[in-house]
């Protein structure tokens, strides 16, 4: 049984990085149970199927680079994976902070040309609850929408 169910893991593992408790679930799901679940994983992590730290970086780099995350919206989602702490900085750390912001300006930038309708000030509100609720800091936000509307006056 316990064969079989690493072969499954193996594949799911292999197919793309997952955390440990993607992985736990998985187990569960072909029928692992107690002892069974933690021996799986540990057999995973031994052959290098499962690594939280290579998980926490691509998850990292794959939702800034595709859906233009912030950060925090990235740490928020790594701590409800349980990723650790340390994987968590190792998975920040491939960002780098010249493609962030300008990540920060072409997303607000977007945004901001897209409620030319609105008074300055409503398109002003909305643009910064749009970047908060992507994930980027306060203070970021602010000086990127100063340069924005200092470009458009």
């Amino acid at each position: 049984m316990l064969s079989t169910a690493i072969l499954k893991l193996r594949q799911y593992c292999a197919y793309q990085e997952r955390c440990h408790q993607e992985v736990k679930y998985k187990c569960l799901e072909v029928g692992l149970r107690g002892n069974e679940v933690e021996e799986a994983i540990a057999a995973l992590i031994a052959d290098n199927f499962l690594n939280e730290e290579r998980f926490a970086k691509a998850f990292a780099g794959g939702k800034f680079r595709v859906k233009q995350w912030g950060r925090k919206k990235i740490i928020a989602e790594l701590k409800q994976k349980q990723v650790s702490a340390y994987c968590i900085k190792k998975g920040m750390e491939e960002i780098d902070d010249d493609d962030y912001e300008a990540a920060l300006i072409k997303v607000a930038g977007k945004k901001y040309q897209s409620l030319k309708g609105e008074t300055p000030m409503k398109r002003r509100y909305k643009t910064v609850q749009y970047l908060l609720q992507r994930g980027f800091e306060t203070e970021l936000i602010n000086g990127v929408l100063e340069q924005i509307v200092h470009n458009e006056a």
